[in-house]
């Protein structure tokens, strides 16, 4: 009789060996294919070049996401000494063909994307450029960060994830023309939102002696909520991580309003007069109606029994 395991030994069954794909062409393209119909929810019919890019670096990303967890791991087991770059700008570019490159994957998923009909660069064109920066300064920092990880030292890259990137320049009649660069319209395939390690930041204010100690009052608070992003190595498995932090300015007005909510819902006389208020407003959308009802008489629809075939069965 097998002995029980402990929970020491269930927790080891949780574990990112054995997960990353077999990097061939073949799995490239199932790989691709899941992404384009269960990330993406697209079919070829009405999936954009900009969605197959998405595939394509969703696919690239799950190759690099093993390599990401296990070099946490070693840093936490063998606690080397760290790194902590900080800078105000990180002009990392654009980061597909610098993670197949790194990961060894370049070859593979041309001709995997070549068996599909698509053509690698036109997707690799799709992609905005993390333009975090003025030039210089944030290309150095970018390149710090890439030559780090290709050197497997332990490094973590800190800055701002701006929501707007370096100008886009356009000549208009022979004039340079500069607009905003909305790099973030799209989503960023590459990175992580961190919300659980979201800080309040305080700035200015002034400094108060009490009885308990000097406090730090009449502050400016914005509320920081990290983004991790991984900067892969060349082809040595090791994957550091860039954290940028997202600003949100209004952290005062959001407190207030979630006080005044928090009392008015002591109040049970003036949290349901106010509730009740709110649902009357909504007018015909507040009714008590099946949906069938709403499809016929204010969507204009007819509801349809057709029953469409599982994922998994052949179309006639």
């Amino acid at each position: 009789m097998s002995k029980p395991l402990s929970d020491h030994d269930r927790k080891k069954q949780i574990s990112v060996r054995g997960l990353a794909g077999v990097e061939n062409v073949a799995e490239l393209k199932l790989a691709f294919n899941r992404h384009l119909h269960f990330t993406l929810v697209k079919d070829r019919n009405v999936a954009t070049k900009r969605d197959y890019y998405f595939a394509l670096a969703n696919t690239v990303r799950d190759h690099l996401v093993g390599r990401w967890i296990r070099t946490q791991q070693h840093y936490y087991e063998k606690d080397p000494k760290r790194v902590y770059y900080i800078s105000l700008e990180f002009y990392m570019g654009r980061t597909l063909q610098n993670t197949m490159v790194n990961l060894a994957l370049e070859n593979a998923c041309d001709e995997a994307i070549y068996q599909l009909g698509l053509d690698m660069e036109e997707l690799e064109d799709m992609e905005e450029d993390a333009g975090l920066g003025n030039g210089g300064l944030g290309r150095l920092a970018a390149c710090f960060l890439d030559s780090m990880a290709s050197l497997g030292l332990a490094a973590y890259g800190y800055g701002i994830r701006y929501e707007f990137g370096i100008f886009n320049q356009k000549i208009v009649k022979g004039w340079q023309v500069e607009e905003a660069d909305d790099w973030l319209r799209y989503g960023n395939p590459w990175e992580k939102a961190r919300p659980e390690y979201m800080r309040p930041v305080k700035f200015y204010g002034r400094t108060e002696h009490t009885p308990d100690g000097v406090k730090w009052v009449d502050t400016q608070v914005v509320l920081a909520l990290p983004y991790d992003t991984p900067i892969p190595g060349y082809r040595n498995n090791i994957v550091n991580t860039m954290r940028l932090f997202k600003v949100f300015a209004d952290y005062e007005a959001y407190i207030k309003c979630q006080d005044k909510v928090n009392e008015l819902y002591k109040k049970p006389k003036e949290w349901t007069k106010m509730v009740i208020h709110n649902i009357a407003g909504c007018g015909k959308f507040s009714s008590d109606r099946t949906i069938s009802q709403y499809a016929r008489e204010i969507w204009g629809m007819e509801p349809s029994l057709e029953k469409i075939p599982a994922p998994d069965e052949q179309l006639k």
